[in-house]
C-alpha cells in the first residue's frame, strides 16, 4: 500500500505526520538546568490533588511547550497526570477521584436507618444539658446496655445490634 502512493503522502502515513507542520522555533521551551528540574520536582511533590496538577500543567506549558511528552521526558513527571492537570487548566473543573467517597465504612445509623430513628426516640427522652452550658449538645442519660436492650425488644435482628462500645458512641452521636 506504501508502495503505491506518493513520496509525500507516504511519508506522512509513515511517520504520522501532521498536515500543517509545527516548528520547535514557532513556541520554543526554555532551557533548564538539572538544578531547576530538581527544584520542580521538589516543588511539585510538596503539593497535593489538584493544586499538584496545576503546578504542573503550568510549568508544562512555561517551560514543555504544552506537551506532556516533552514534560515527561525532560521533567520526569507523569504524562497522564500533566493530561489532566492542562484539562483541567483549559476547561476550568477540577477532577476528583472516587477514593474519597467510596471509601472507609459507613455508620451504624447509615446501615439501619428505622434501628436509628427508634434510638433516638428513646434517648431523645432521658437527655441532660452539659454542666457548663457552653455547647447546645445534650448528653444521653441512656446506657449503652439500655439502648442494645431496647432495640433487642422490638424484635430487631441480632446481627443489627451493634456491639456495645459501638452502642455507646452512637447513643452520645444521636444525643
Amino acid at each position: 500500500m506504501l508502495a503505491m502512493m506518493n513520496p509525500q503522502a507516504r511519508e506522512k502515513a509513515q511517520w504520522h505526520l501532521r498536515s500543517e507542520p509545527q516548528s520547535e522555533q514557532a513556541n520554543p521551551a526554555a532551557p533548564l538546568s538539572p538544578g531547576q528540574i530538581q527544584d520542580l520536582g521538589l516543588a511539585a511533590a510538596q503539593m497535593t490533588g489538584a493544586a499538584w496538577r496545576a503546578f504542573q500543567a503550568e510549568m508544562t506549558l512555561k517551560y514543555g511547550c504544552g506537551s506532556a511528552r516533552v514534560a515527561e521526558t525532560r521533567l520526569g513527571w507523569s504524562r497522564e497526570r500533566v493530561e489532566v492537570g492542562l484539562g483541567e487548566r483549559r476547561t476550568g473543573i477540577a477532577c476528583l477521584s472516587a477514593h474519597a467517597a467510596w471509601r472507609g465504612r459507613n455508620r451504624w445509623e447509615e446501615k439501619y436507618p428505622e434501628a436509628a430513628r427508634a434510638l433516638r426516640g428513646r434517648a431523645e427522652a432521658p437527655a441532660q444539658q452539659a454542666p457548663t452550658v457552653r455547647t447546645p449538645l445534650a448528653y444521653p442519660r441512656l446506657p449503652a446496655t439500655a439502648a442494645r436492650e431496647a432495640l433487642r425488644a422490638p424484635g430487631s435482628a441480632e446481627s443489627a445490634l451493634p456491639a456495645p462500645s459501638t452502642m455507646a458512641e452512637v447513643v452520645t452521636r444521636l444525643g
